[in-house]
C-alpha cells in the first residue's frame, strides 16, 4: 500500500513535468523513522527498492542510500507535525523564484491551498540537502515553500495533500506567468 502511494504521486509529478528523470523526492513519517525515496530514483517509475527506511534523528545502515535531500526531510519532520513531504521542481514556480522573494497566488484556489509562498535561499549557496534548518523552520508557518532557483517543499498529513499543494502552486505560477507575459497585474481586470 505504501509503495502504491509513492508510485501514484511520483508518476503524477513526472507526467505533469514537476520533476525530471531523477529529480525530486518523497517521504512519509513512521514515528521516529521515515520512508524516503532512494538517491537518484526515478519518481515516474518507482519500485520497492527505491523506498528507503531510515531514522529521522539518527543514521543507520540504510541512510547512505536515501535521497540527497535527506537532511531537509529530517529537519522538516523534526520541526513540524508533517506526516508527508513532496519535493518537486515545478518550472513556473522556479522561474518566479528567481525574481520574487514571495509568490502570492492571484487565484482563489491558489490562495486557499498554497497561500503566500516564501522564496528561501536568496544570497545563499543553494545545493541539494542545504538550507535544511531554514526550510524546517519556515514550514512551521507555511504548507509549501520555494527554494530560490531550485524547487518546492510541501508538507501534509498525506502524500496526496503535499502533492495537491505542489500542483496548485505550479498552476498559480502558470497564471502569474501568463499575466506577466500579457503585462497585466493580477489586480487589474
Amino acid at each position: 500500500m505504501i509503495l502504491a502511494q509513492f508510485q501514484s504521486i511520483g508518476r503524477d509529478l513526472f507526467t505533469r513535468g514537476l520533476v525530471s528523470s531523477t529529480s525530486g523526492n518523497l517521504s512519509i513519517r513512521l514515528g521516529e523513522r521515515m520512508i524516503i525515496t532512494r538517491r537518484g530514483s526515478r519518481l515516474g517509475c518507482l519500485e520497492e527498492n527505491d523506498l528507503i527506511e531510515t531514522g529521522i534523528n539518527k543514521n543507520d545502515r540504510s541512510t547512505p542510500l536515501a535521497s540527497v535531500e535527506l537532511a531537509v526531510h529530517r529537519a522538516i519532520y523534526q520541526e513540524t507535525t508533517a506526516q508527508a513531504i513532496v519535493h518537486a521542481h515545478p518550472p513556473h514556480a522556479i522561474a518566479l523564484s528567481l525574481t520574487e522573494t514571495e509568490i502570492v497566488p492571484g487565484d482563489t484556489e491558489g490562495l486557499s491551498v498554497a497561500g503566500r509562498v516564501p522564496v528561501l535561499g536568496w544570497h545563499m549557496e543553494v545545493r541539494p540537502g542545504g538550507l535544511a534548518d531554514i526550510i524546517g523552520q519556515a514550514l512551521k508557518q507555511y504548507r509549501i515553500i520555494m527554494v530560490h532557483g531550485h524547487g518546492s517543499f510541501a508538507i501534509g498529513q498525506l502524500l496526496d495533500e503535499a502533492y495537491n499543494c505542489t500542483t496548485v502552486l505550479e498552476e498559480s505560477c502558470q497564471v502569474i506567468y501568463l499575466l506577466k507575459s500579457l503585462q497585466v497585474s493580477p489586480a487589474e481586470k
